[in-house]
């Protein structure tokens, strides 16, 4: 007897790809960075927390040499110690450099940048508003470049209730991995309590934004949507909500291992992405997958292009 998967193919499946998806230029820039530390130093390195938000990519490096850890002081002195794309906080730079260690940066450069931001203001006098959710390392990271005056923002109740010092001199950055939909009722809220209140544009980073845009054209296409991503990785979490937010049912899977023949029952488009951080070798998993069990057809969305590439990082000497 076919099984459900089985039925909903026997007319044929479209598998249609987000343009973009997969790995963006931090990714691959902290992917590399560890990798070119390892062939330069040699094995061990190794790295503050996850250096990106997925167990396949970590599994590689370690089989490369690479040791992922939760605290300073597992790092013996004089190592190789990475920090991860996500960064961290001006005191865990300080107690690395106390410990002895060898430190090579890899902070995605536009998290960088909202760090600078985040300086700037508290230089300035102002209290800094960070949107984004609590515990999250880069939050965590970007709210630790300062000593105090810093609050971290994650829903509209608490937009409602945080308290400054001075209503008039208030700014905001936002985490770089969320979408416009969660930031949007916040800002309306702290907009009008905090009138003057400054900040940019925008935080979201160009590869989030783009990567949610394509979802929204997938909603517009097929009935069902994967998002190829590990579980605790943010902006892969971001993209399922913004597939929900558009009508179509979303799921968040590892790889094809999560995939369940009752999900395609019925359906006769699936849309496939991939959070910033997921390998394309998994979307072609899951593609496989679904070629085991029918005949199906893979056109790929037109979208942005990302032509930007950052170099990895090196020690500094």
């Amino acid at each position: 007897m076919m099984d459900a998967l089985s039925k909903a193919q026997a007319n044929h499946l479209e598998i249609v790809l987000a343009t973009p998806r997969g790995f963006c230029a931090g990714v691959e820039r902290a992917i590399e960075t560890v990798r070119l530390s390892l062939n330069k130093y040699g094995a061990p390195v190794y790295v503050l927390h996850e250096i990106v938000h997925n167990r396949h990519v970590l599994q590689e490096l370690e089989e490369l040499g690479a040791v992922f850890v939760e605290q300073l002081t597992d790092i013996p002195r004089g190592g190789i110690c990475i920090f991860s794309a996500h960064g961290v906080s001006r005191a865990i730079e300080l107690r690395a450099a106390g410990l002895g260690l060898m430190t090579i940066d890899a902070t995605c450069p536009l998290v960088n940048s909202v760090h600078r931001m985040v300086e700037k203001y508290h230089a300035e006098d102002y209290d800094v508003l960070i949107i984004g959710h609590h515990r999250h390392p880069e939050v965590e990271g970007t709210a630790g470049r300062v000593s105090h005056r810093v609050h971290i923002v994650s829903s509209e109740e608490e937009a409602r209730n945080c308290q400054v010092e001075d209503h008039l001199r208030v700014a905001y950055v936002t985490q770089t991995t969320l979408s416009a939909d969660d930031i949007t009722g916040i800002f309306d809220i702290l907009k009008k309590r905090f009138p003057l209140i400054k900040g940019p544009a925008s935080n979201i980073c160009f590869a989030t934004q783009n990567r949610q845009n394509a979802v929204r054209k997938l909603a517009e296409q097929t009935e069902l949507i994967l998002v190829v991503g590990s579980k605790n990785s943010s902006n892969s979490n971001r993209l399922r909500e913004v597939a929900l937010r558009h009508g179509t049912a979303g799921y968040l899977i590892d790889d094809r291992d999560d995939l369940q023949s009752a999900w395609m029952k019925g359906i006769r488009a699936v849309g496939i992405t991939a959070g910033a951080s997921a390998p394309e070798r998994l979307v072609e998993g899951v593609i496989e997958w679904m070629r085991e069990r029918g005949p199906v057809t893979v056109r790929e969305l037109q979208g942005t292009k990302e032509n930007i590439h950052f170099d990895a990082a090196k020690r500094a000497d």
